[in-house]
C-alpha cells in the first residue's frame, strides 16, 4: 500500500465517481500496470479508511464491489487478496473452463510462491541447473519424494523413488515396460482418458473390470486374471477420476487379495490421495511387492509443476524403469524438481495442500447448494464432480456437452472415461483452476439452468 497510497489519494481527489465506485476501478489499473499483482494482501478496511481519509463504510462498499468484479477475494482470519483480472466474475457470455481438472489457486499463498521461487534463484548456480541431472533426481530429490509419500508407501527408502516430470511420463515408462504390445492391461470400466491414451500408443490393450458403487469388483479382476492372463492392474483408487469414488480399505484389500493370488502387478495412479484429510490406506501398503506407487504435484500444487515421484516395489524394480523413462523424458526440469524439493522441506507443500483443500470444500459446498436437485457424486475434498443426466432431460449425455460448450461451459462427456463401450449418461465438472468461487458458481448455475431447460440452450444470446 505505501507504494500506490499517493497514487490512489490523487486519483480519489481528481474523479468524479463515487469512491466506493473509484477504488475498483484503482484496483483493475494497477492490476494492469503491475504495481499490485495476483495474491497481493490489501490493508484491513478499517486501515484503508485512515489512509485515504475516507470513512469505513465506503471502504466496505468499495471492497464489496471490488469482489462482485472478482477483483479481491476475502477470506476468514487471513485479510483480503488481490485475484487478478483474469479471475473476474464471469459474464453471460464468458466462458467458464470446467473441463480441465486443475486444484484451485489459493490467492493468499501466491506471495510466499515468489519468494521462495526468488531465493532459489539468487542461492542457485544458474548453470547447474541448466545441465544434464542424475537421472531420478539427486539423493536430496528422492529423499524429499520419500518423505512426502512417507505415509503412502511405509517401510520404502529413497532407493524405491525416481523423481518424474509429471505423473503422465511416469505411466508411459511403466505401461512400456510392463506390457508388451497386444498384452492387456486390465483397469476399472470408468478410467483417466490419459491411461486410455497412452495404451492405444503403446499397442496394449485394455480389459475393464465390472464395477458397482464401491468400485471394481474383485470377482470380475480374478475372472480376468484366469481368462485374459493380464500384465498389470492400473487403479486410481482415491477421489477418482471421473467418478471422485474412494475405494474402501476393504475393496482395497480384496483386489490387492487377487493381484496377490495371480502375481499382477499394480500400478497405483494416486494423484489426489493426499487430498483428503485423513488419507487412506494405499494399495502399496497392503500389497508392496507387486505396487508401483505414483503421485505427482499437478493435483496437490499446480499443473504446471510437473515433478512426479514414482516408487516401485524394490530398489531393482524401481530402476528397471529409468531406461523408459529416460527414452521418453531424458529428466525432470531441474529448475522445478529443486523447487518441489524446497518447498516439501520449507512447508510450502503441505501449506499449499491445506489451502488446496480448503478451497476445495468451500467449491463443493457451492456445488452441493446449486445442483441440490440433481443426482451427482462428489468427495468435499476432491475438486471435480460427477454428474448424472436425468433421463427425463431428453438429451443424449454428449448432445449436453456440446450444448453446453454453445453456452461456453467447457465440459467432459462420460465417453472420455469410458473403457467397456458403455459409457454412463454423466459429465465431469472441474471446480478448479484460476477461477473464482464466484466464477465457479456461475458455470454450475448455467449447467443446472441447461439441464432443467435444454431449450433454453438454444436462445440466440444478447
Amino acid at each position: 500500500m505505501p507504494n500506490t497510497k499517493h497514487h490512489w489519494l490523487k486519483t480519489l481527489d481528481e474523479s468524479r465517481k463515487p469512491a466506493y465506485l473509484a477504488i475498483p476501478d484503482l484496483i483493475a489499473d494497477d492490476l494492469a500496470s503491475g504495481r499490485l499483482r495476483s495474491g497481493d494482501r490489501l490493508p484491513g478496511m478499517r486501515e484503508l479508511a485512515d489512509a485515504l481519509f475516507l470513512n469505513y463504510t465506503t471502504i466496505s462498499r468499495a471492497y464489496a464491489e471490488a469482489r462482485k468484479r472478482g477483483l479481491l477475494d476475502t477470506r476468514a482470519g487471513s485479510g483480503t487478496f488481490v485475484k487478478g483480472i483474469a479471475r473476474a466474475i464471469v459474464s453471460e457470455s464468458a466462458a467458464v473452463e470446467m473441463s480441465m481438472n486443475m486444484p484451485p489457486e489459493p490467492f493468499e499463498l501466491a506471495g510466499r510462491l515468489r519468494e521462495s521461487a526468488s531465493e532459489l534463484l539468487r542461492e542457485a548456480d544458474p548453470y547447474q541447473l541448466l545441465r544434464y541431472q542424475d537421472f531420478g533426481g539427486t539423493a536430496a530429490d528422492r529423499a524429499a519424494g520419500r518423505n512426502w509419500l512417507s505415509g503412502m508407501t511405509p517401510g520404502r527408502n529413497e532407493d524405491t523413488v525416481l523423481v518424474c516430470p509429471g505423473i503422465h511420463s511416469a505411466l508411459v515408462a511403466l505401461v512400456s515396460q510392463l506390457a508388451r504390445p497386444g498384452e492387456t492391461i486390465c483397469l476399472d470400466s470408468l478410467a483417466y482418458p490419459g491411461i486410455k491414451a497412452i495404451c492405444s500408443q503403446l499397442g496394449v490393450r485394455l480389459q475393464a473390470i465390472a464395477r458397482d458403487d464401491e468400485g471394481p469388483l474383485p470377482h470380475a479382476f480374478e475372472a480376468l486374471c484366469k481368462t485374459a492372463a493380464p500384465r498389470a492392474f492400473y487403479c486410481n483408487p482415491t477421489i477418482q477420476n471421473p467418478s471422485t469414488l474412494t475405494l474402501s480399505t476393504y475393496r482395497r484389500q480384496a483386489l490387492a487379495e487377487v493381484a496377490l493370488r495371480h502375481n499382477v502387478p499394480i500400478i497405483e495412479d494416486d494423484a489426489y490421495g493426499l487430498l483428503p484429510g485423513k488419507a487412506p490406506t494405499s494399495i502399496a501398503s497392503l500389497a508392496p511387492e507387486l505396487t508401483y506407487y505414483v503421485t505427482g504435484f499437478s493435483k496437490t500444487f499446480g499443473a504446471g509443476l510437473r515433478v512426479a515421484y514414482l516408487s516401485g516395489p524394490t530398489a531393482r524394480k524401481t530402476q528397471r524403469m529409468t531406461s523408459a523413462l529416460r527414452a521418453t523424458s531424458v529428466m525432470a526440469s531441474p529448475f522445478t524438481v529443486r523447487l518441489a524439493t524446497r518447498w516439501i522441506e520449507d512447508g510450502t507443500a503441505k501449506q499449499m495442500l491445506d489451502a488446496i483443500r480448503t478451497e476445495a470444500n468451500a467449491r463443493q459446498a457451492i456445488a452441493a447448494s446449486e445442483l441440490a436437485k440433481f443426482s451427482f457424486m462428489a468427495n468435499p475434498d476432491g475438486f471435480h464432480l460427477w454428474l448424472t443426466c436425468p433421463p427425463d432431460t431428453n438429451l443424449s449425455v454428449s448432445e449436453l456437452a456440446i450444448m453446453l460448450r454453445e453456452k461456453n461451459v467447457a465440459a467432459v462427456a462420460g465417453a472420455a472415461f469410458s473403457t467397456d463401450g458403455d459409457p454412463p449418461d454423466a459429465i465431469r465438472l472441474c471446480l478448479g483452476g484460476p477461477q473464482s468461487r464466484e466464477g465457479c458458481r456461475e458455470g454450475i448455475r448455467r449447467v443446472a439452468e441447461m439441464i432443467e431447460d435444454p431449450h433454453h440452450l438454444h436462445e440466440p444470446m444478447m
